[in-house]
């Protein structure tokens, strides 16, 4: 049991490949350098992942959602998973619309088992074109979606890294996320926090 790997899934809600797609493995690539993790990832790129429709199909019939898509996938790394990670572009100063649907899907599963994400630690990783672009709200959204969801939210800490990890790729793709300084300082600082807790976590299972 002491041996065990501490499991981190990666999710990226951004339908194309660009910088939030390159930061959230960017992350993942970081979380394995420095600490003893496994990990997977899953883009929102190419996938269906069709609207809830809040038609309470998951809360009658407690067999997960009425859509039968590639949604199946998150719920299954979501079980897996001791941390979590979120990342979003920012649409119009909030999270994309592949990213609330991910998160608004995960009632379904919750209706199977409402303490599916229960004590696991969850970051949020927000990109956005502009310097001031809805980076914060976004990573809000997701930390609200941990709370509900009974998952820990974590930030970076103070001086650089306050609710999570922000990028300002000046609408550059991967190439502009890539020179964020500070956005990667961010990144690694939210990382580290993740990684501890969530150690702490495993320990704390380990000696009860």
């Amino acid at each position: 049991m002491g041996d065990e790997k501490v499991k981190l899934f990666g999710i990226c809600g951004s339908p194309r490949k660009g910088a939030t797609d390159y930061i959230v493995q960017e992350a993942l690539r970081y979380a394995k350098e420095m600490y003893d993790v496994e990990t997977e990832y899953f883009s929102a790129m190419g996938k269906k992942i069709n609207f809830c429709i809040h038609c309470d199909y998951c809360i009658r019939e407690k067999k997960g959602c009425v859509h039968n898509d590639d949604m199946q996938n998150v719920y299954e790394k979501l079980k897996w998973a001791d941390a979590l990670i979120i990342g979003t572009p920012v649409y119009q100063g909030m999270v994309s619309g592949q990213t609330k649907v991910i998160m608004d899907r995960c009632r379904a599963i919750a209706a199977q088992d409402i303490h599916f994400i229960l004590n696991k630690p969850g970051a949020a990783i927000a990109v956005g074109g502009d310097r001031i672009g809805g980076q914060e709200p976004s990573i809000q959204a997701i930390l609200n979606f941990y709370v509900i969801n009974e998952a820990i939210p974590v930030g970076g800490g103070s001086f650089g890294a306050n609710l999570g990890a922000s990028f300002w790729s000046k609408d550059r793709g991967a190439e502009g996320a890539k020179e964020d300084e500070e956005g990667l300082k961010s990144m690694r600082k939210t990382i580290n926090r993740l990684l501890k807790l969530a150690l702490m976590i495993q320990k704390t299972k380990e000696t009860l």
